[in-house]
């Protein structure tokens, strides 16, 4: 039983060690040459618009927590889609339902304008 413990314990100490000497050997070794145009924050090839440090509307987080709940859910999906055909009449009405439920919670945000982007 500590055997394996021992393993594991060997192993996450290599990993630990070999992260800190990348780490600290990248620090050493890379040149630093840093100009002004080298500082300044580079979006897609053009010349950056306004300051970095703008406020986003929480209709942003609001479509972001929307896309990963209803991402979420979807991904609940391939598990029943496996087990199928031994789930039987009971599996395919649960998934309904939860469709069912998911779909309702979807017509809600939409009517609600939780989706709407302006």
């Amino acid at each position: 039983m500590t055997q394996s413990y021992l393993v594991f314990t060997i192993l996450l100490v290599f990993v630990a060690l070999n992260a800190a000497i990348l780490i600290g050997l990248s620090h050493l070794v890379a040149p630093r040459r840093p100009t002004p145009l080298k500082g300044t924050p580079y979006e897609s090839g053009m010349p950056p618009l306004g300051s970095a440090r703008e406020r986003f509307s929480v209709k942003f987080y609001l479509v972001a927590m929307l896309f990963i709940v209803f991402d979420i859910e979807t991904v609940f999906l391939v598990p029943w889609a496996v087990m199928y055909r031994s789930l039987g009449l009971f599996g395919l009405i649960e998934m309904l339902v939860f469709m069912a439920l998911l779909g309702l919670g979807f017509l809600y945000a939409w009517k609600r304008g939780g989706l709407d982007w302006e």
